[in-house]
């Protein structure tokens, strides 16, 4: 994974800078204190991974994720517990609190190689019939005709399959890109459905099986376009 570290504090830089380098799978690109230069840099080149502090003068790691979104996977660093929620609703991977310990890395570092490896597994599937789904330490692997919906709700989603069911930890972004478009629509804040299983639709749900999914209101015209049906 290609990665880079945004700090404006040297010695921080120089903490991440050595934990990198003793992991064969990461590939340091740049460092930088100044996070507009990271932005430029990140809009240029091919970036898997951030390491990226929330304090910083100018333009907090906050204000720079909206900046760069959709983009690369984020670990926050910070020596200020208090920013955790928020980092959370950045769709950060992880949140390292400083100073930060060798292994405590190395588990955010799991977690990027283990969403880095889904999402190549994701791209791969394109050519595909099956998607490859993280529970836990499971795999689990589901056709495209298997699949009926997934279900959010927090910072999971539920898989609901046709002979099985199983909780992920994702968000709703990455499933978006993990699914084929032409297959999936996202029919509500919390639902994305397989288009060739659904049964029934009605004015404000729809009906796949024994299940009733609704259908937001903003999401109505996708789902008259996907489903080629009116909805009223």
């Amino acid at each position: 994974m290609k990665c880079i570290i945004v700090d404006d504090e040297p010695k921080a830089i120089e903490v991440l800078q050595r934990y990198v380098e003793k992991v064969s799978d990461l590939i340091l690109l740049a460092s930088f204190r100044d996070p507009l230069k990271a932005i430029e840099f990140i809009k240029s080149k091919h970036v898997d991974l951030i390491f990226l502090d929330i304090n910083m003068p100018g333009l907090s790691g906050l204000q720079l994720t909206k900046l760069i979104a959709p983009g690369p996977m984020i670990v926050f660093t910070t020596a200020y517990e208090e920013h955790a929620i928020a980092s959370y609703e950045a769709h950060a991977l992880d949140y390292l609190l400083k100073p930060i310990p060798f292994d405590r890395f190395l588990m955010a570092v799991h977690k990027a190689q283990d969403q880095w490896n889904l999402k190549r597994v994701s791209e791969k599937a394109e050519n595909l019939d099956f998607i490859v789904f993280k529970s836990g330490n499971l795999m689990y692997r589901v056709t495209f005709e298997e699949l009926l919906f997934l279900e959010k709700d927090g910072n999971y989603f539920t898989v609901h399959a046709k002979d099985k069911k199983f909780l992920i930890r994702q968000n709703m972004k990455d499933i978006s890109e993990m699914l084929p478009a032409d297959r999936f629509v996202r029919v509500h804040k919390s639902f994305v459905v397989s288009c060739s299983k659904i049964d029934v639709i009605e004015s404000h749900q729809l009906r796949i099986g024994n299940y009733r999914i609704p259908i937001g209101k903003m999401y109505r015209g996708a789902v008259q376009k996907m489903i080629g049906s009116h909805i009223i």
